[in-house]
């Protein structure tokens, strides 16, 4: 019912909010959306969850207003990043710049200017995968995309074997979490996306990301696993 909807898109609301005060928008972004993802696994449908992006939508000047200025300044420069190419444009344009040089073939390990000349920043975190990119072109980035997605597809495949409800739900909205961060960082990094603190997942630099991501893979393993139990 539109009541119970309601009160469930509520209880994702609040701790994106609070997440999203810290301030944190990425992450409050990849909460908001695992959620949504396990709302339409669970059969909401489409037609409601367009409803409340048109109501988000609509929202957004408000949401421009209550923003901090760092983050109205990512926006600025994910539509304009040449207004200020020394200062936040710095960023995206040295990014670019990087994935475009890979070229089809890349420049080899360790050959990339971009990071080895100190011009991208964060290069071992946020635009790893910028690096990447340069040191083995679109042929790499193809190999790679494709070990992903065969990652998201055979978790998807192993959420439809579990015989219960929650397990599906479950490893089904990790899936598509993890699709998230790929989805968001290789648009961040090409440009496509404003910059937000989210890794390329298993790419980029961090403890905290691996662990978080190789336990959701473990819960995933983990209701397949049990399928037969939980089903007898």
């Amino acid at each position: 019912s539109l009541k119970s909807t309601t009160v469930i898109f509520g209880i994702l609301l609040a701790p994106t909010l609070l997440i999203y005060r810290q301030p944190d928008l990425g992450t409050a972004l990849l909460v908001a959306a695992s959620g949504i993802f396990t709302l339409y696994l669970a059969g909401l449908r489409w037609r409601v969850l367009f409803g409340f992006a048109g109501l988000a939508t609509a929202a957004a000047p408000v949401l421009w207003m209550v923003m901090k200025e760092y983050q109205r300044d990512r926006v600025r420069t994910f539509l304009n990043p040449e207004a200020d190419p020394l200062g936040d444009g710095w960023n995206i344009i040295q990014s670019k710049i990087a994935v475009g040089s890979g070229g089809v073939w890349g420049k080899g390990w360790g050959e990339g200017t971009q990071s080895r000349l100190d011009f991208l920043p964060e290069h071992t975190t946020d635009f790893a995968f910028s690096v990447f990119s340069e040191e083995w072109g679109w042929l790499g980035v193809l190999l790679v995309m494709a070990l992903y997605f065969f990652v998201i597809a055979r978790c998807l495949w192993m959420a439809l074997q579990s015989k219960d409800t929650y397990s599906r739900l479950l490893a089904g909205a990790l899936a598509l979490t993890f699709f998230i961060y790929i989805v968001v960082n290789g648009g961040m990094v090409a440009g496509f996306l404003p910059v937000v603190g989210v890794p390329m997942p298993l790419i980029s630099y961090g403890g905290t990301s691996a662990v978080s991501l190789l336990a959701g893979f473990g819960l995933i393993m983990s209701a397949y696993s049990h399928r037969k139990y939980i089903g007898d």
